[in-house]
């Protein structure tokens, strides 16, 4: 599933982190507004060296690529807007990590297939 949300960047908030199970990690979430007749706000959540690698900023307009994932704890459900991938508004704009922008899939690309490989 290809799910992304382009809009401005209007607020980033504190990063956090702590100690888990796994070790230590953090977090920082960004809210990002859409455009339109009826803008909506969107937090977003990024993890890890991902904070560092998108480097997003108040004020831009970008493409986060994102999953979506509900746990229940104590008999309520979260929902997190976790973003794996973050383009820049301009074509011609460094992907997240700096290089060359992302290419698009072929329109016939399938995410699904079988290629033998475990994960």
């Amino acid at each position: 599933m290809d799910l992304q949300i382009t809009g401005k960047v209007i607020d980033i908030l504190e990063e956090q982190s702590g100690t888990g199970k796994n070790g230590t990690w953090r977090k920082q979430e960004f809210i990002l507004e859409t455009a339109g007749q009826y803008p909506k706000q969107v937090c977003i959540v990024q993890w890890g060296d991902n904070i560092d690698k998108f480097g997003v900023s108040e004020g831009e307009t970008l493409t986060a690529y994102i999953d979506i994932q509900s746990r229940e704890y104590n008999g309520r459900w979260y929902t997190d807007v976790k973003a794996w991938r973050v383009d820049r508004e301009s074509s011609d704009a460094p992907s997240a990590d700096g290089g060359e922008p992302w290419p698009e899939p072929p329109a016939d690309f399938d995410e699904g297939g079988d290629d033998g490989l475990p994960f």
